[in-house]
């Protein structure tokens, strides 16, 4: 069944301490315009830069997941897009007063509840979901670890861990329909850590926030009199520390019985998020963390971004070729009779691009360059690759609606063949170099299996005005 997007009617917030940097903060969930996504906000940064919920911007993966843009980072967001992403909601504006969402009491719970106040509204645009056809894994034989996404009928996560300590041995859980039984069966789920590694976290700079009311302890070693007074000073900690019959530090109680496999799962819906479009599929993942979750859905991403691509431009895919010309007039600016290419047919993004350019005795320049022998000008074999080439660059960087490409040169540029009319051209750029808003491409244009122009190009990414 197809649905529309949708977002929150209100504004709500949640106001506590950062899990791993300590610092406080307060989340402000608000209303987003269609087709906006989950982006994050800093207010505390000057001019509020925007970060987008994106696999590309993922920079670090120390005990949680980190976005970077432009220097700026936001710290452990999982908890937060898997609140957002088991409630289904599209398009949010995620506003943060410091560099790490609030932890709360360690779950996405808090979160949860508060979108669910905030209440959703439905939008008209039709909500665009990455449909898996075919199955992808990831492994990391070394770590035991093994996620792979099968076809399903909607989004479904299963999830099984298996650890050595009595505590929690070997654990299972399956979320079989996200809506229902994600805000009452996985939002409540608190992060865990082990009694043995918490020392040596501290000590990294992480988990400063971190105490007994925002995470389940496992004890996986025995605890005596110098080390609980070390671990209470180290974290303030006032009570005293003890091994609870449960294989709890404090012997505090759990939520579920398999409480940890459950968190592992809400770990891994809010990664997925990063894909930037919801899926239709199955995920099942043995043994996964947040270093894996990434490495997975970079592999999504690769084996389907065409699939994405033509979500993001063209409302009905086809077999033949990748975007068609309305597509094309989505992303580039040109209008008749300057628009050059038809067809983009190959894209692989950050790489390569091959575009279709048909010729016809109709373009207006054969009525003034060379009309009794019309030859099309190779000044516009080069649009032509230098309009390909900025479609393949504009989709490679942030935001690309928002950014035009102007050529600064042209290097070793040859015309081989004429084209005439009824040629078709296919045009094969490279991006070879993006540096600092610096793009340098290899363009390629062939009539056939022949070789008629080619060229390198030189090009800055600047502003739509």
């Amino acid at each position: 069944m197809n649905r529309n997007q949708r977002t929150i009617k209100k504004s709500v917030s949640c106001t506590g301490i950062g899990l791993h940097t300590g610092v406080q903060s307060t989340v402000t969930f608000k209303p987003a315009p269609e087709n906006y996504g989950i982006r994050f906000l800093r207010t505390d940064v000057e001019n509020s830069p925007e970060i987008k919920a994106d696999i590309d911007h993922v920079v670090d993966i120390s005990r949680g997941t980190t976005l970077e843009q432009d220097g700026v980072r936001i710290h452990t967001v999982e908890h937060v897009l898997a609140a957002v992403t088991g409630l289904r909601i599209d398009n949010i504006q995620i506003e943060l007063t410091g560099k790490e969402p609030p932890v709360m009491d360690g779950s996405a719970l808090d979160f949860v509840l508060s979108l669910q106040r905030a209440d959703f509204v439905e939008q008209t645009t039709q909500r665009e979901v990455l449909k898996i056809d075919k199955a992808i894994a990831y492994s990391n034989p070394e770590k035991g670890i093994d996620i792979h996404v099968l076809p399903s009928d909607k989004f479904r996560v299963t999830f099984m861990i298996d650890y050595k300590y009595p505590s929690l041995g070997t654990q299972y859980t399956a979320v079989y329909d996200m809506e229902k039984n994600f805000p009452t069966e996985i939002a409540p789920a608190r992060t865990f850590a082990f009694l043995s590694e918490i020392e040596s976290l501290k000590e990294q700079g992480l988990i400063q926030g971190g105490n007994l009311s925002n995470a389940v302890v496992i004890v996986d070693k025995k605890i005596d009199k110098k080390e609980a007074t070390h671990l209470r000073s180290l974290f303030g900690i006032k009570e005293d520390l003890i091994a609870g019959a449960n294989g709890i530090l404090n012997g505090k109680a759990l939520r579920f019985s398999n409480e940890p496999v459950r968190h592992k799962a809400l770990d891994l819906i809010g990664d997925l998020a990063l894909l930037g479009l919801p899926i239709k599929g199955h995920v099942i993942a043995a043994r996964s963390g947040h270093a894996s979750n990434v490495e997975f859905v970079k592999k999504i991403k690769k084996e389907y971004q065409k699939k994405i691509l033509q979500k993001k431009f063209q409302k009905k895919a086809n077999s033949d070729y990748l975007l068609d010309i309305n597509a094309i007039m989505n992303l580039i600016p040109h209008r008749y009779p300057f628009i050059m290419i038809d067809r983009i047919v190959d894209m692989t993004l950050g790489e390569q691009c091959t575009a279709i350019k048909n010729v016809t005795i109709n373009e207006p320049f054969f009525q003034g360059h060379f009309p009794n022998q019309p030859v099309m000008p190779g000044v516009l074999i080069l649009e032509s690759m230098a309009q390909a080439g900025a479609f393949l660059v504009l989709n490679s960087v942030e935001d690309p609606m928002s950014k035009n490409m102007f050529f600064s040169a042209v290097n070793k540029s040859k015309f081989r063949v004429p084209v005439i009319p009824g040629d078709q051209i296919r045009i094969e750029m490279a991006l070879k170099r993006i540096r600092l808003g610096g793009v340098k491409l290899q363009g390629k244009a062939y009539v056939g299996e022949k070789l008629v122009a080619e060229a390198d190009l030189m090009a800055n990414i600047v502003d739509r005005a």
